[in-house]
């Protein structure tokens, strides 16, 4: 496989996941790799402001884990029961000592840590909707650190299916659940990415 399909398998494989497996931990020297693939992300003006904070050890987990909102599109659903959450989180953080904005840099490095992760067996879910003065406190972040994401990790225990939508700009885009547990992940085909 040439180094392109590589790459090509390794973005299909990294899917947002919702449920994992609790029991299996992931070491603290994982979770530093990871970050450390940030360091090769390129920077808006190569300020590299973002900041990390490891969450592991499991009472801390259960302390993150009730200020995380899960799948917007899943009403009924608050999220991985206990037995399927999330067994670590890598808090984003921007550090306001080099200014009010990232740019891009928080996808940027959000993907190569969850390309990472992916290469590593280990699912991830990126979280924008969190209680932030709470996070903060549980994690005692110093003054400055202002969390952007949680990425939840953990090893996956549910399957995510993509496929191809149908109906252009009146596509149905919401990711969905079958009765069997598949989490279905709808995807626009490329010639509507094409202008």
């Amino acid at each position: 496989m040439d180094e392109f399909e590589v790459l090509k398998r390794l973005l299909v494989d990294n899917r947002s996941v919702r449920r994992f497996k609790q029991r299996e931990r992931i070491g603290a020297d994982v979770l530093k790799e990871l970050v450390g693939l940030t360091r090769y992300c390129a920077s808006g003006r190569n300020m590299q402001p973002l900041r990390y904070r490891i969450v592991s050890d499991a009472a801390e987990c259960a302390k993150v884990f009730p200020e995380l909102a899960w799948a917007g599109y899943f009403k009924d659903w608050d999220g991985p029961c206990e037995g399927e959450r999330p067994v670590a989180y890598l808090v984003q953080c921007l550090d306001t000592r080099y200014g009010a904005n990232c740019l891009c840099d928080d996808g940027l490095q959000l993907e190569a840590i969850t390309l990472g992760a992916s290469a590593r067996g280990i699912g991830g879910c990126i979280i924008k909707s969190f209680g932030v003065a709470r996070l903060k406190e549980i994690l005692a972040l110093p003054e400055g650190l202002e969390p952007r994401y949680v990425l939840a990790l953990g090893y996956q225990d549910e399957d995510v299916v993509l496929e191809d939508t149908v109906g252009g700009a009146d596509a149905d885009i919401k990711y969905y659940r079958t009765s069997d547990g598949v989490h279905h992940v709808p995807k626009r085909p490329v010639d509507e990415l094409l202008v």
